[in-house]
């Protein structure tokens, strides 16, 4: 029964709301600390998302460390919900935190397979 329930989300799940963060190597290890233990807790907590994975991209020619949190959602109304009512909040807390120390970028992603 726990593989079907496994196999049902995975049907469900249509789209990934990418962050992709590159952080300078001085602000690196408390960044991903922080992370972990603060941002990405505190995001899911927005119940906007089903899953979440932070990843580092390999082989960038930029200085610094540059990571992917991607968060799964199921329907449009869940990323409008979360960019309206929760992003500006947690956003602002990261930029106070680590200023100049990153640079990121935002996409959404749409599963095809």
């Amino acid at each position: 029964m726990l593989f079907c329930r496994f196999i049902f989300i995975l049907v469900l799940i249509m789209f990934i709301y990418n962050v992709t963060v590159n952080i300078a190597d001085d602000a690196h290890k408390d960044w991903v600390k922080w992370m972990k233990e603060v941002h990405i807790p505190d995001v899911m907590k927005t119940g906007c998302f089903i899953d979440n994975q932070m990843v580092k991209v390999l082989y960038v020619e930029d200085e610094g460390h540059t990571y992917s949190m991607q968060y799964k959602f199921l329907e449009m109304g869940d990323i409008e919900k979360y960019q309206k009512e929760f992003a500006p909040k947690l956003q602002a807390e990261h930029t106070t935190k680590f200023k100049d120390k990153y640079t990121a970028f935002r996409t959404l992603l749409q599963i095809v397979d």
